[in-house]
């Protein structure tokens, strides 16, 4: 697609709205950038805190998750024909993983969903993805915020019947859990590293 006055025409969206299979072909398009309710979402440069948390995360989790489970960062997953976000980890079921050129998982091969908040994703983290993703019947999620410069992580389960999140828990220091499968991570290791 040829540039209109320097920007791309992809930038640009299409009366009905960008759909989740358009990310695949758009050139130049920017790293983790997200298609929210058929609009184009870019993400800001991310904080310390937030690399740092999902390389602890990522870390653990590898070490707890069953073999029937994978963990990925920053892949997209398509929630829909409008949406396509991109947590920033997901565990999903071994059986998804089809070899290395994937760009996206579907929803109902999602476990959990991560989302770390940054101060330019706060609305979305908190309201409007959860809400996409109870909505795609994804079982688990987790929230986690900077609280001066300590983890605090949100846990939530899908309930069946309101197809909404129940919050199940609230951990500072230690993030102990028994579903979707048991882990216990030492939230305070994010000091060392």
């Amino acid at each position: 697609m040829s540039d209109i006055c320097g920007v791309p025409r992809w930038v640009f969206p299409p009366p009905e709205g960008f759909r989740a299979t358009d990310l695949d072909h758009m050139p130049q398009l920017p790293a983790h950038t997200e298609l929210i309710d058929g609009s184009l979402v870019f993400v800001s440069p991310r904080a310390s805190f937030h690399t740092l948390m999902l390389f602890l995360l990522e870390r653990e989790l590898r070490r707890y998750v069953p073999s029937q489970l994978r963990v990925r960062r920053e892949m997209s997953i398509i929630l829909g024909t409008r949406q396509r976000p991109e947590p920033d980890m997901v565990i999903i079921r071994a059986e998804a993983v089809q070899g290395t050129g994937e760009t996206a998982y579907q929803a109902g091969d999602v476990i959990l969903v991560v989302e770390v908040v940054s101060p330019e994703s706060e609305e979305r983290d908190r309201k409007r993805k959860p809400q996409l993703y109870a909505e795609a019947g994804i079982a688990h999620f987790w929230r986690i915020e900077n609280q001066s410069g300590r983890p605090t992580v949100y846990v939530y389960e899908l309930d069946p019947a309101t197809a909404a999140y129940a919050l199940t828990g609230i951990y500072h220091d230690r993030l102990k859990v028994s579903v979707p499968f048991d882990a216990d991570i030492d939230l305070g290791e994010i000091d060392e590293l």
